[in-house]
């Protein structure tokens, strides 16, 4: 057994992004190029025998790990239901803020709140509904903050153009809490989002790590 080949493995499952053949030989530098092809390629016909959840597909001039592709109605119907989970009462009217108020400060929703939203912030990032969109230019420049286009999907909008009044949103946010509203009063005096914030509508995923701005 070649335990280098099940080592590629582990460096495929942990990638994400195609794996090039010059980043597994800075680490197993005892591999020619053509080797390590070799072991990719071994890997390879290995998921294709074994039929299983996953394959291997050579792309981008480099290979990576994926879901088999005759599993893709369920693949499909699993996220559908993940993303389908409902928001809290926090959540929803904190999502709420940055979608009217984008490009918004962590701090300025703190504000408005009267609660500190790091957490909340956390969980938005990482279902995909809002995105650090560019920084503010006061002391600190802290992170600002836009809605994402998964947010569009998420509440059926084509554009943000389309984002409704305040009491039109909470009606829409109806199934999307866990029996809670948007506290329209935290809101008051709503604006459209500004023209910054078209530029928030791009994928979500970038720069979606960080939830507390820097000082």
């Amino acid at each position: 057994m070649d335990e280098r080949k099940y080592i590629i493995e582990a460096f495929l499952f942990l990638a994400d992004r195609p794996l090039l053949i010059e980043q597994v030989r800075d680490i197993l530098e005892d591999l020619s190029a053509q080797e390590i092809r070799d072991l990719f390629l071994e890997l390879k016909n290995d998921y294709e025998q074994n039929a299983r959840g996953l394959c291997i597909t050579e792309v981008a001039g480099g290979f990576q790990m994926v879901t088999n592709p005759k599993f893709a109605p369920y693949i499909k119907k699993y996220y559908k239901r993940k993303n389908a989970e409902r928001l809290s009462g926090p959540a929803l009217e904190t999502l709420a803020i940055v979608a009217y108020k984008q490009p918004i400060t962590r701090l300025d929703i703190e504000s408005i709140r009267g609660v500190n939203v790091d957490g909340v912030m956390k969980h938005l990032l990482e279902k995909g509904l809002i995105r650090i969109v560019g920084r503010k230019e006061v002391l600190g420049r802290p992170f600002v903050y836009g809605t994402t286009r998964q947010f569009l999907e998420y509440f059926g909008l084509k554009s943000i153009d389309e984002l409704p009044n305040i009491k039109e949103f909470s009606s829409l946010a109806i199934g999307k809490t866990q029996g809670e509203s948007v506290k329209e009063n935290n809101i008051a005096g709503e604006e459209k989002p500004s023209p910054e914030a078209e530029e928030a509508q791009a994928p979500a995923g970038s720069e979606n790590t960080e939830t507390r701005e820097e000082s």
